[in-house]
């Protein structure tokens, strides 16, 4: 048990903290109240490696573990969370291609998927399938060399703006076991999509409704074998949900530095904030649930990399633990600067919105919950 980074890990984490501090956090504020979608920074993000993390090298991806996804995605977050998530959600949809796609799949799409040249989305949520996520609907019905596709999935991060869409849809018999995993794009007739989602916050990520009317996707796009959807769904949501975590964490230490570099400046009552012994525990307390979060977040990690029987749970109860925390931490230090976290000249109030996000996204946080007391009793 080393709790020490490697010097790799220590050199790909500082890689990543000078992207976010160069690249991402001089135009977060602008990207957040423009809703731009910052492409040419993704793909200066992907020459660095980060468009594909964890996917093999053949195809040019890093190949790097989930442990190591989690060091990166906590720097990327101090930078912009919003922005961070989106890359973590293209993660996870360039390894379920590479860890379950044949060898032509692969090798047509992944290449550019991990300079992202093409960006990619995945689409398993629907208008009437949330955490019910094996009710959903939308179906794929084969159709000599193509599946013919009809429904909506919702709530999708790069709906409109992304070029690959990795899909679940209903290809077989209610549940889980009558659903498919196929890649779907852009310019695939019957493919459309709603009007981009106003949301609190991630304004550097569109979202929005994909649309599916008779859309005619070829059989060779089905990653894996029919009825093999849901497993790749959850397996990829293992990794989300650790990356989504990282994100929470990366906010919360951001802001937990900022309130400490207030504290230190600012002073009321004859004295600087740091100064009152009621504030040092609030402090105290934000580091010390921070600290336990990454570390088993961290565990976690080294958990899905091992193929640990217990690994799902694991995730589970790292996503919900560190969202949780990332979201009280970050609000501690709005409170924590006063009036001036409230407005938009300082960076707490757009992390707020950012993160509070992570406590619905990649399965809500009372599913993992469930996830959790299942794993327990056996369920």
């Amino acid at each position: 048990m080393d709790f020490e980074l490697s010097e790799e890990q220590r050199a790909f984490r500082d890689m990543a903290a000078q992207f976010a501090s160069e690249q991402m956090q001089p135009y977060a504020a602008e990207w957040d109240e423009n809703c731009t979608f910052p492409v040419e920074t993704l793909r200066q993000a992907a020459e660095l490696g980060f468009g594909g993390i964890y996917v093999k090298e053949d195809v040019g991806g890093s190949a790097l573990s989930r442990l190591d996804a989690t060091i990166i995605f906590e720097e990327l977050s101090k930078g912009c969370t919003s922005t961070a998530a989106f890359i973590s959600i293209h993660n996870m949809s360039a390894w379920m291609i590479d860890r379950f796609a044949d060898e032509a799949l692969r090798q047509r799409y992944l290449p550019s998927i991990c300079t992202m040249e093409k960006i990619a989305s995945y689409c398993l949520t629907e208008p009437g399938s949330g955490s019910d996520a094996a009710a959903l609907r939308t179906s794929a019905v084969r159709d000599g060399d193509h599946y013919v596709l009809n429904g909506t999935k919702a709530f999708i991060s790069g709906g409109g703006a992304s070029d690959l869409y990795v899909c679940m849809v209903r290809t077989g018999e209610e549940g889980p076991g009558g659903i498919s995993c196929i890649v779907v794009e852009r310019d695939a007739p019957g493919l459309s999509f709603g009007k981009q989602e106003k949301k609190l916050g991630w304004h550097s990520q569109p979202t929005a409704m994909v649309i599916f009317e008779n859309c005619r996707v070829p059989v060779e796009n089905l990653v894996g074998s029919e009825g093999q959807g849901f497993k790749i769904a959850m397996a990829g949501l293992d990794g989300g949900r650790l990356n989504i975590g990282s994100c929470s964490l990366g906010a919360a230490q951001a802001s937990l530095d900022a309130a400490v570099t207030h504290m230190g400046e600012r002073k009321q009552f004859g004295q600087n904030l740091s100064e009152f012994q009621a504030l040092q525990f609030r402090i105290a307390d934000m580091a010390t649930e921070i600290e336990a979060a990454r570390l088993l977040l961290h565990k976690a990690a080294a958990m899905v990399d091992a193929g640990a029987p217990n690994a799902t749970r694991q995730a589970a109860m790292a996503k919900r633990f560190a969202t949780d925390v990332g979201f009280d931490a970050v609000n501690q230090a709005l409170q924590l600067h006063g009036g001036y976290g409230y407005l938009q000249d300082y960076p707490m109030e757009r992390y707020l919105r950012d993160v509070r996000v992570h406590q619905i996204l990649e399965g809500t946080n009372e599913i993992m919950r469930l996830i959790i007391a299942r794993s327990i009793f056996r369920q």
